[in-house]
């Protein structure tokens, strides 16, 4: 169905890609500056999830034309860069009431909210979008027939190892939020420091150009 040696060089190129602190890593990094490991991981989940909704609709098609796109393009960047501003935000406003509201919410419920705003920043990440409507075809065996179903496969790689190596940057955040949680004043300040990442990294991206 594919050749071997084009799905580990399909890895070698994604691995490099994941291993450069993106908007995935910084995203990652500061859910666990605000909410911890769990949360984190979590949202490491939600965010692979996204990526595999790019995955197939790369796959159908369809990424190429957000791709290609200006209008599309700029839609996609902006809702995403949006939705991180506005978690940023948040984080900031509720920084010294953060254990509280913790606290007051179901456990299943945070899980399924950390899950969810995750889920949304992998799936509106464009840069993610470009990166895979441009190297996916490039390793698949056109004359194996299957292109999309071998792009799923490699997708399948991409998000393995996104989840992998995502989640030691969020035990790595989260291990140095817990030393900070020993003081609530300095959990109070990782809390809007991680909140600020959030804003800048939102604004960053609104402002980024389209990757050639």
């Amino acid at each position: 169905m594919i050749h071997a040696h084009d799905v580990v060089a399909f890895a070698v190129a994604a691995a490099l890609l994941i291993m450069i602190p993106g908007p995935s890593v910084l995203f990652t990094i500061s859910r666990a500056m605000v909410l911890g490991r769990k949360a984190a991981l979590l949202n490491v989940v939600g965010n692979a999830g996204g990526a595999a909704v790019q995955i197939i609709a790369v796959a159908a098609g369809l990424g190429a034309l957000v791709a290609q796109s200006v209008a599309a393009y700029t839609v996609v960047k902006w809702v995403g860069a949006a939705y991180i501003v506005y978690l940023g935000v948040q984080a900031i406003r509720h920084r010294r009431a953060g254990d509280e509201i913790d606290a007051a919410t179901p456990q299943v419920a945070r899980a399924s909210r950390v899950l969810r705003e995750g889920f949304v920043v992998g799936l509106t990440n464009p840069k993610t979008i470009v990166f895979l409507v441009a190297m996916l075809p490039q390793f698949v065996a056109r004359e194996l027939g299957a292109v999309p179903l071998q792009m799923l496969v490699l997708g399948a790689v991409f998000v393995a190892l996104a989840l992998v190596m995502d989640s030691l940057w969020a035990l790595g955040a989260g291990a140095a939020r817990d030393w900070f949680a020993r003081s609530p004043q300095r959990m109070q300040r990782l809390r809007g420091a991680g909140g600020s990442i959030m804003v800048g990294l939102g604004v960053s991206l609104a402002a980024g150009g389209r990757p050639d």
